[in-house]
């Protein structure tokens, strides 16, 4: 008996592994009529050109970098390259530029972190100063294309832009394509918080936030 059901067992297994590696080949489809359509995510960087100035940044280029901060700060956009040229041009005409360049963006709310200098071979071109950092641009599917005839429907299916508009619709609303690519990195967390809720927790208090008015459930607090 316990060899019958050990062959048994056995022809269930190969069983099962054939018909795995045959569903494998299969190319998956959607899921979910919304999942046939896709958000697709481009590289479009922000790009400042500077020439280089004796006396460091100019009153257009103080302006230009403020906005550019601003636009950083609105975006959270990852970190800001300075770019000067490795051997074209003045060096030391370069060099005051560029480092008014970093102050003024860290003036205006740029992390120093995000901030960092390099250099590049300029070539024949204008020696010039690249400040630059990554952006992303979320582009959705383009709706309604093709249109089948919506009454004839017999097998029940969904028709062929269902979930179109709604994925066009989340492209074209996203603050931060970014967040398609990969998560943002969370923030530390509150140790000190942390350690009243379990000083409370061991003794035996309650640790949730005191409960205020405006926590209340109550509608309208009008006097009938």
């Amino acid at each position: 008996m316990m060899k019958s059901t050990a062959i048994v067992l056995v022809l269930a297994g190969a069983c099962l592994a054939a018909c795995a590696s045959g569903n494998v080949k299969k190319q998956m489809g959607a899921v979910t009529p919304t999942e046939q359509f896709a958000i697709e995510v481009q590289s479009e960087p922000v790009t400042l050109q500077l020439a280089p100035h004796q006396v460091g940044a100019s009153p257009r280029q103080v302006d230009a970098l403020t906005a550019l901060a601003g636009q950083w700060t609105d975006e959270g956009g990852g970190d800001i390259t300075i770019q000067t040229p490795a051997r074209d041009g003045d060096p030391a005409a370069a060099y005051r530029t560029a480092s008014d360049a970093r102050d003024i963006l860290v003036a205006n709310g740029v992390p120093p972190a995000k901030v960092r200098l390099a250099s590049y071979g300029a070539g024949a071109g204008v020696p010039v100063i690249v400040v630059t950092y990554p952006r992303y641009k979320a582009r959705g599917p383009e709706c309604g294309r093709a249109w089948e005839n919506l009454t004839s429907n017999g097998d029940n299916r969904p028709y062929n832009n269902f979930g179109c508009s709604l994925t066009a619709n989340i492209a074209a609303q996203i603050a931060n394509p970014a967040d398609l690519l990969a998560p943002r990195a969370s923030d530390p967390p509150d140790g000190g918080r942390r350690q009243v809720v379990l000083d409370k927790y061991r003794k035996g208090e309650v640790s949730s936030t005191a409960k205020d008015q405006q926590a209340s459930g109550a509608v309208s607090n009008i006097v009938q």
